[in-house]
């Protein structure tokens, strides 16, 4: 077997690979002699066929089998002995001519073909040590405690039906349709819904529509989507609601006391405030963690600077834009409408994509070095919560990602990027910095 490189420029590798043809008919017969011996033909013995015969009916089909394990070999074999990484699964390429693919499998023409990849570059991590981290922090107040407890009364409140008009912290149950253009839109109804005025859970200015309605009136409530609004198509979007409430109701007085806390399953109104200090310290301390990560992240890109695979880069360029122009289409916006160009934008996104492949390969280098691992019931845990998004489903849902590599990747990669970075944490300078709870909740500008 003859292998040459054909190509060696920046990144790009090329390999030729020629597999003699009398090596390619020793190793197809090695597997007929196998074959032989198992295989089952009418009018013949078993292990009695002649190896003329089964040569006859599959050493094409060995053959092609043998060609498949052929370039995978020796695709692995090249990568081992030069000692290479690739950026990407390797480009095969061979003859495209059937009259020199039947020749091929024939045993009559040398197999040829080349092995073309980017390799991952050598490149230095810095030193741990050397990354200056700012971590923000939000002291909880006892006056913020109260202000949930509050909350969560009004929401536990019982309501009177009252006769009147609808006024603000009144409950208002109701039906509604909403339209976009005059056809209803996916997710825009319900039936015998309850909304308490001034909840603000509902879009803005929906709320503000049903102050002074009463029990079987309908009305038309007109409001505009907000610009961020989570589903991209209906972002920015004027709607129509069709409301017909079918009671209004005047809360009740709850007194916030042991009792209270006792109706939500904890001992004394001390334990309520103990359980609401959690949430709020876990919801800091989620908005805490990404602050740190987006400093950590920003260091370690500023003090890595190496060429990259191209075609890595092109893959995360796509899979952004895709998501981009996706969002832009469902919206019906153009990049016009968000004070940009397409020009500008690809730029841009090229930098992020630029960004987030050299981040890629530094957090892995860093998590090889360290042997960092995903552990079984770290995979198991991060599978049941995609499982349970999607009730009623959970045989399939389980069955796709056992039966797909890449979607296991994609539970995998964000795991073993959070244990990395907590492995580079320890080892850096991280300073706690008391911010208020505004400053520490503004959202970063660009993704991570």
């Amino acid at each position: 077997m003859q292998v040459t490189e054909t190509i060696n420029e920046g990144l790009k590798r090329e390999i030729a690979v020629v597999v003699p043809a009398e090596d390619m008919l020793a190793k197809r017969d090695e597997k007929l002699v196998d074959l032989k011996d198992r295989v089952k033909i009418n009018g013949f013995r078993p292990g009695k066929v002649p190896l003329s015969h089964v040569t006859k009916l599959y050493g094409k089909s060995v053959m092609g089998e043998l060609v498949n394990e052929m370039v995978d070999s020796e695709t692995k074999n090249a990568l081992a002995e030069r000692k290479e990484k690739a950026a990407q699964q390797p480009t095969i390429t061979m003859t495209e001519d059937e009259a020199e693919a039947e020749e091929i499998l024939d045993g009559k023409k040398d197999f040829e073909f080349k092995i073309a990849y980017e390799v991952i570059p050598p490149f230095e991590i810095a030193a741990f040590d050397s990354l200056k981290i700012e971590r923000p922090v939000v002291d909880v107040t006892d006056e913020e405690i109260q202000e949930q407890v509050e909350r969560i009364a009004e929401n536990n409140a019982t309501y009177e039906t009252k006769k009147g008009k609808a006024a603000k912290k009144d409950r208002v149950t109701m039906d509604y349709v909403g339209k976009i253009d005059g056809e209803p839109f996916e997710g825009g109804a319900d039936e015998n819904a309850n909304l308490a005025l001034g909840s603000n859970t509902f879009i803005p200015g929906f709320e503000d529509q049903l102050i002074g309605l009463k029990a079987g009136d309908e009305v038309e409530v007109k409001v505009n989507f907000p610009d961020d609004y989570g589903a991209a198509n209906l972002a920015g979007k004027e709607a129509v609601f069709d409301v017909h409430v079918h009671e209004v109701g005047k809360p009740g007085k709850t007194e916030i006391n042991d009792e209270f806390a006792k109706t939500l399953g904890l001992d004394d109104v001390e334990k309520l405030k103990e359980v609401v200090k959690g949430q709020i310290e876990s919801q800091y301390g989620a908005q805490t963690r990404q602050k740190v990560k987006r400093q950590l992240l920003d260091q370690l890109d500023e003090q890595h600077q190496f060429e990259l695979p191209a075609g890595m880069v092109e893959q995360e360029f796509n899979n952004i834009w895709q998501q981009i122009t996706n969002d832009l289409e469902q919206a019906g916006k153009s990049f016009e409408d968000e004070d940009t160009t397409e020009e500008k934008a690809r730029e841009d996104y090229t930098k992020l994509a630029k960004r987030r492949v050299r981040l890629g390969l530094v957090l892995a280098e860093i998590g090889e070095s360290a042997k960092v691992e995903v552990t079984e019931a770290e995979m198991q845990q991060a599978l049941m919560q995609q499982i349970q998004q999607y009730p009623g489903q959970e045989k399939e849902i389980y069955e796709f990602f056992q039966s797909n590599p890449d979607a296991l990747g994609g539970i995998r990669a964000p795991i073993f990027e959070e244990k990395v970075v907590d492995h580079i944490l320890e080892s850096a300078s991280v300073e706690d910095k008391t911010v208020s709870k505004e400053d520490l909740m503004k959202d970063d500008e660009l993704p991570v």
